[in-house]
């Protein structure tokens, strides 16, 4: 199993060429889990950056496209694992949060974000140039 983390969902939403890396990834669903948090910061993000009249509708495809993976919404064992990561780790809290969700469901993370750079678990690749 894998996790994409927020920002490769973003990346490919953005068609960039690191996007464009993962789109293999994104359509193998069956293989993939997505917390709620991941789905919450992509809307936000949706949202936030394309700001016209789009924007609620990419949004709406965006999530529909995370809910052909297994949703996995915040549990307390996962948040009291995420408070102990972010410690360890020095992450911010809505990285724990993701990171711990990724071990808890025994799934490799796949990132972009240097903030995972080194950790057990994590297939971190650095963004490609534009």
């Amino acid at each position: 199993m894998k996790l994409p983390d927020t920002c490769i969902w973003i990346e490919a939403l953005a068609g960039t060429a690191t996007g464009q890396r993962y789109y293999p990834l994104l359509r193998q669903t069956s293989t993939l889990v997505v917390p709620t948090l991941v789905q919450y910061e992509l809307r936000r993000w949706c949202l936030r950056a394309l700001r016209n009249g789009l924007a609620e509708d990419l949004a709406d495809k965006a999530i529909a496209a995370t809910r052909a993976a297994r949703i996995i919404a915040l549990d307390e064992p996962t948040a009291l694992y995420a408070a102990e990561l972010a410690q360890i780790h020095g992450l911010a809290s809505a990285d724990a949060l993701i990171y711990a969700s990724a071990l808890r469901e025994q799934a490799e993370l796949v990132t972009c974000d240097a903030h995972f750079k080194g950790l057990p678990g994590v297939n971190y690749q650095a963004k490609l140039a534009r």
